[in-house]
Formats: C-alpha cells, sequence, structure tokens
C-alpha cells in the first residue's frame, strides 16, 4: 500500500521529451508517453513482418526460421523484400524500438526525479547491436554483413564469423570483452550471495545490515567498496562488457581482415623476444 501511495504522488504531468500532454498517462501500472506509442508502433510493425516473412518462407520449424540479410552483391542499396528487404525493415523498426524504449526510460526517471543511468546503460546494449546490423555492414559495404534474424542461422553466422578470422579468441577486444563479462558474473554472484546472506539469517535471528557486510568483507579481502560503491562497479563492467563486445567485432573486418592471431606477431617480433 506504501508502494501504491507513493506512485500516486509521483504520477503527475510534466517531465515529457516530445508530445507534452498528448500521451502522458498512465494503463494501470504502464507510463504510456510518446514513446511508449512509438515503441507499440515499431514492436508491432516488425513483429508482423517476421510472421509475414516466416509465413512465405520454406518452414515453420521455428528453430529454422530465418530472416536473412541481402545478398552481398546488394551493398548498400534497398533489396527486394524476399531477397532481403524484410530484413532491412525489420532491423529499422527494431532500431526504432529500442530507441523509443531508451526515451521512454528517460521520460519516466525525469518524473520520478532520478538520474539517467538507466536508460544510458540499456543504450549501451542497444549500442553493441545497432553496431552489429549497421555500423560494420556500413564500413564493409554491404548490408549483407549482418547477422540474420533465426535461432540456428544466427549460431551459424557467429561461429562462421569466429572462423572467418581463423580463433576469434585471439582478437584483443574480444578478450577484454569476455574479461569483462566473467568479472561482472562474478561481481554480481559475489553481490547478490552477500546480501541475501545479511537479509536472510536464520530464523529466530535478526537481519542484519550494511555493517555486517561490509565488515565481512573488510575480513574477507581487507577493504569494503562499499553499499554505493559495488553498484557503481556493476555498472561499469556490465557497460564495459557490452562496449568492449560491439569494440571487438566493429574492428573484425572494416579494420583487420587477416586471422587474428596473425596480429600478435607485432609482440612475437619486438626486440626482447626476437632475439
Amino acid at each position: 500500500m506504501a508502494m501504491l501511495s507513493f506512485e500516486q504522488k509521483y504520477r503527475v504531468r510534466g517531465g515529457t521529451l516530445v508530445g507534452g500532454d498528448l500521451f502522458d498517462f498512465w494503463v494501470g501500472p504502464f507510463y504510456v508517453g510518446f514513446f511508449g506509442v512509438t515503441t507499440i508502433f515499431f514492436s508491432f510493425i516488425g513483429s508482423a513482418l517476421i510472421f509475414y516473412a516466416a509465413a512465405i518462407g520454406p518452414t515453420w520449424n521455428p528453430f529454422l526460421i530465418s530472416i536473412n540479410p541481402p545478398d552481398i552483391s546488394y551493398g548498400l542499396r534497398l533489396a527486394p523484400l524476399a531477397e532481403g528487404g524484410f530484413w532491412q525493415i525489420i532491423t529499422i523498426c527494431a532500431i526504432g524500438a529500442f530507441v523509443s524504449w531508451i526515451f521512454r526510460q528517460a521520460e519516466i526517471s525525469r518524473k520520478l526525479g532520478m538520474g539517467y543511468h538507466v536508460p544510458v546503460a540499456y543504450s549501451v546494449a542497444v549500442f553493441a547491436y545497432f553496431t552489429l546490423v549497421v555500423i560494420r555492414p556500413a564500413l564493409l559495404g554491404a548490408w549483407g554483413h549482418g547477422f540474420p534474424y533465426g535461432f540456428i542461422s544466427h549460431l551459424d553466422w557467429v561461429s562462421n564469423t569466429g572462423y572467418q578470422y581463423v580463433n576469434f579468441h585471439y582478437n584483443p577486444a574480444h578478450m577484454i570483452a569476455v574479461s569483462f563479462f566473467f568479472t561482472n558474473a562474478l561481481a554480481l554472484s559475489m553481490h547478490g550471495g552477500l546480501v541475501l546472506s545479511a537479509a536472510n539469517p536464520k530464523p529466530g535471528t535478526v537481519v542484519k545490515g550494511s555493517a555486517h557486510e561490509n565488515t565481512f568483507f573488510r575480513d574477507t579481502v581487507g577493504w569494503s567498496i562499499g553499499t554505493l560503491g559495488i553498484h557503481r562497479l556493476g555498472l561499469f563492467l556490465a557497460l564495459s562488457a557490452g562496449f568492449w563486445s560491439a569494440v571487438c567485432i566493429v574492428i573484425s573486418g572494416p579494420l583487420w581482415s587477416e586471422g587474428w592471431p596473425d596480429w600478435w606477431n607485432w609482440w612475437l617480433n619486438l626486440p626482447i623476444w626476437a632475439s
């Protein structure tokens, strides 16, 4: 009940970025807004096109359905619907829906007087997608370098792209991205375990607070990052993982077209080793 009262207090008009009062309302617990409408629009059109493209395709097997980008020969031109045009329009709709969701998050943050940490964090994930379907294909000169929309076909694209560069694990940006992903998982699991251990003690015992949590890590590793610090660290690790994953693919092709193991020859040829 306290939460419902809080929501009613802050459900007031204002704080919109576009549209003013036109869509400044809620439907149940969901805030609409101008960008809520555009999210619904792009999501509906994109989903409908996916189903339509699947309907005229060769199979209804959900694991084999694939919406493929245009052939490389089309370059950066528009392709006929059945030859990659569906993929192009669906990609536009996906970007429209994702960007609309970012601005909708920003509007809600403005209404609540919060910072823009959530929409900024979400933007990094959208940036990673945008890199794969727009930036890298544009740099390579053809939309055909984007990944297909499908379960098996997408996995095949990931595998083929990796083998195209002999061993993608030698990509230095890939190494950094994977390191951030693993470290992010470690930090989140430790943070979650610590909070649960303090908030869910044995039956009949008092719930512990941040003082106990900080003391645990001071006794364990000699230092505690603190309640606010762990969330800053978690945000940094997560955003870094997404950012470097985008970097690792956008430099593969536009900046380096050979096998990634060959890239390390500069290190092997340093005087200290080459002697």
